[in-house]
This record gives C-alpha cells, structure tokens and sequence, in this order.
C-alpha cells in the first residue's frame, strides 16, 4: 500500500517539452541570428545543426563524449551512494550529525568556481570533474535522504518493536517507502548540477579529450557553430542520464512493491 503511494508521488513529477514550442524558439533563435547577421555573435540554428552532423561523424566526438559522461556519472552515483550511507549513519548517531553539519554547510555554500581552483591545486585535471560532480551532488542527496529518514511515522516503528519484526522487513516495508520519494527529489534536483559543475570544471582545468575542452577551443579560437554544437550535446546528455537515473528510482520502487 505503501510503495503504491509512492510510487503515484514520483509518476506525477512529469514536465513534457512540446514539439511546437521547441519550433517556435528554434524560429525566433533563426530570426534574431538572421537579423544580426554576424555568425561569431550568433550563428544560425541550421549551420548549427550542420556543424553538430559532421562532428558525429567522427570517432573523436564519441570519445570526448564517454570521457565526460564517464566521470560526470561516476561522481554522482558515488555521492549518491555516500549520501545515503552518511544519512543512515547521521540518523543512528546523532552526534556524526553535528560533526557533518559544518562539512554540508561548507558544501553547498562554497561556489563551484572555488571548489574547481582549489582542486586543481591539489589533484590532476584529469579526472577533476568526478570530484565537482561529487561535491555537487552529496550534500542534496544527505539532507534530503536525511530529511525521509525524520520523516518515517514513528507510530508504524512502535509497532513493529512489539511485534518484533526483523530488522530488513522493517527496512523494506517502513523506511524505503518512506525514504524512496526524498531521494528521487534529490536525484532531480542534483543530476542537473552535477553536469553544470562537472562541464564547468572541465572548462577552467581542460583535461585532453573532455567536452570542457571543446568548448574552450570553440572560446578561443571564435567558433561560435562548436560552440553551440557541444553545448547542445551538453543539454541532451543531461536530459537522457536524468531520464535514465530517475526511470531506475521509479523501476526500483515497482520492483520493491511487488516483491513479497
């Protein structure tokens, strides 16, 4: 009963993008590069289109791409992990709380821009955005993990200490219902920073062959159809790991209601 609800909670968070508002930008986006005439201020959606055609042609365009969704996802899903075990923790001790406090504060206070210079102070560039991505995505994923683990109704774990339920049932059937609608929020909220922070820092550290490092290149050298290009790249990529991420969270929930 339980999971049902949750699972209608995650299905009502839809947001459709229509065909004919994406043509309608596309047309005013056209009109106003038209209007300026000038492909450095702003290159046309045609050209850009073009540009991105012959870049998927070649085997580096799909190098640069799994460099960069390789590390942006292996700094989220390792944050997300983190911040479920340290919600857990933080839950059961409350003085692990205290300490963690300062260090999320920290976290989501800093700019990105001081976290990404700091970083490379201390580490290779290389894999600079699996650290941004992390840093990004952990605190969302604590305090709201954190915030369902408070929220679980304390009536329904009374009960099931005078019935002596086993510790994994009591998981199952009273904290991952309760838990799963928080994360899936976090998960929402921090799969578009991940990829914001972790595409910016692979523009200030340039690693060789990263998305960052395109997009500096098509900077400096005033490739305005690049420049677009890689920036729509940019936009798909997040678009399908978030639909892929959240599509699992939700087969996850189905999975746990159906298993007795």
């Amino acid at each position: 009963m339980i999971f049902i609800t949750t699972n209608k909670q995650m299905k009502k968070e839809k947001h459709e993008i229509r065909i004919w508002a994406v043509l309608i930008w596309l047309l005013v986006w056209q009109l106003v590069s038209m209007r300026l005439g000038s492909d450095i201020l702003l290159v046309s959606p045609v050209r850009v289109i073009r540009r991105l055609g012959y870049l998927m042609g070649t085997a580096a365009f799909w190098k640069t791409i799994l460099f960069t969704l390789s590390r942006i996802a292996t700094g989220f899903f390792a944050a997300a992990a983190t911040g479920c075990v340290l919600a857990a923790a933080a839950s059961y001790f409350q003085k692990m709380q205290e300490l963690l406090a300062p260090v999320i504060l920290v976290m989501k206070s800093v700019p990105v821009a001081s976290f990404i210079v700091l970083a490379l102070i201390w580490f290779s560039s290389r894999n600079l955005s699996v650290l941004i991505s992390f840093l990004m995505v952990l605190p969302v994923v604590y305090t709201n993990v954190l915030a369902g683990i408070g929220s679980v109704d304390r009536e329904l774990l009374e009960m099931a200490q005078v019935f002596r339920m086993p510790k994994m049932r009591v998981t199952r059937y009273i904290y991952l219902p309760q838990i799963l609608p928080f994360f899936y929020a976090a998960c929402r909220v921090s799969l578009g920073l991940c990829w914001k922070a972790g595409v910016a820092a692979e523009v200030i550290g340039i690693p060789r062959g990263s998305v960052g490092e395109r997009l500096q290149q098509a900077k400096v050298y005033l490739d305005t159809p690049d420049l677009f290009a890689w920036t729509i790249v940019i936009v798909v990529l997040s678009l399908t790991f978030e639909k892929l991420v959240l599509h699992l969270i939700k087969r996850l929930a189905c999975v746990l209601e159906h298993v007795k």
